[in-house]
């Protein structure tokens, strides 16, 4: 899910809850029809994206949207981001709240 390609697949599916055309899809991730297919095919094994073929009126289409599992496991995946994002930021304050502390009488700088 990680992956570049694919995070930006589940990005515009989420956000997009009636789904998208493959058409759409394509454009929005800037993926060619190969690397498009090859991916939502991935997705689609794991059960976190359903494509369906259709026609609208006379013209064929692909539809692409998240399956409920997929849109689950988006979301815990987007939580995790966020604690590491978190957590990262905690570090970071400790770090700088380190820097800026005096040194201990005695300690000189080398």
């Amino acid at each position: 899910m990680h992956e570049k390609a694919r995070l930006g697949i589940l990005t515009s599916l989420a956000t997009h809850r009636e789904g998208l055309s493959f058409s759409d899809l394509k454009e929005l991730c800037t993926l060619t029809d190969g690397n498009l297919s090859r991916h939502l095919l991935a997705l689609e094994e794991a059960e976190l994206v359903e494509v369906k073929k259709g026609f609208v009126g006379r013209r064929p289409q692909t539809l692409c949207r998240l399956t409920r599992r997929g849109r689950r496991r988006f979301l815990a995946y987007l939580e995790e981001l966020e604690r590491v994002v978190a957590d990262a930021a905690a570090a970071r304050a400790k770090s700088a709240a380190e820097d800026a502390a005096p040194l201990r009488k005695g300690w000189s700088p080398a």
